[in-house]
């Protein structure tokens, strides 16, 4: 079985991280624990990943966050994948910093990139893990919040987290999302 894992940011170094690619990190974290490597294909950079018996198709959109959905429209198609198996992978305000939260499907809850995806599939019926980043800003200074990069100790703190949310792409694919959900939800 083939999944499709989006993980949203933004591509160059100036975007390297950042809170708002959260996503990234995360599937990152996961080819470098597979030892594989991305490799720059048509609307992003790609990785294969084989999990017991699952094949995951990590994609990271060079598309820029807020037309997400033309990479991850594409690649659904072309590799012949079901909606039903797609998890995007992005950044939250609304948790706190390393919280990890999946969901079946739901609303766009403003984030720009959900929201191109919602525009393109035309449709909310996919699953999307939630990274929290927190919110510790001034009001009106949500943008610069989001596009600032993580502090080195900052960072480091938030690896076990980006590994716990591995845990939770390969649980959604093995075993499903109310039993993921059942179990992770509840670990923050």
């Amino acid at each position: 079985m083939k999944y499709l894992i989006a993980g949203l940011g933004n591509i160059g170094k100036e975007y390297e991280k950042t809170r708002h690619n959260a996503g990234f990190e995360i599937l990152d974290t996961f080819a470098k624990a597979s030892n594989i490597a991305f490799i720059t294909k048509r609307y992003g950079d790609i990785a294969e990943v084989k999990y017991k018996g699952r094949t995951f198709i990590l994609l990271k959109p060079s598309t820029y966050m807020n037309l997400s959905g033309n990479a991850v429209n594409y690649w659904l198609q072309a590799e012949h994948i079901p909606q039903d198996k797609l998890l995007v992978v992005l950044d939250d305000l609304a948790l706190p910093s390393g919280t990890v939260r999946i969901k079946g499907k739901g609303s766009d809850g403003g984030h720009n990139g959900l929201k191109h995806i919602n525009q393109i599939l035309g449709n909310s019926n996919y699953a999307r893990l939630r990274f929290g980043i927190g919110n510790d800003f001034p009001q009106g200074y949500q943008m610069e919040y989001v596009l600032a990069k993580w502090t080195k100790t900052e960072y480091e703190s938030l690896i076990p987290h980006f590994e716990t949310a591995v845990e939770t792409v390969k649980s959604f694919a093995l075993a499903g999302i109310e039993k993921t959900m059942n179990t992770y939800n509840r670990k923050n």
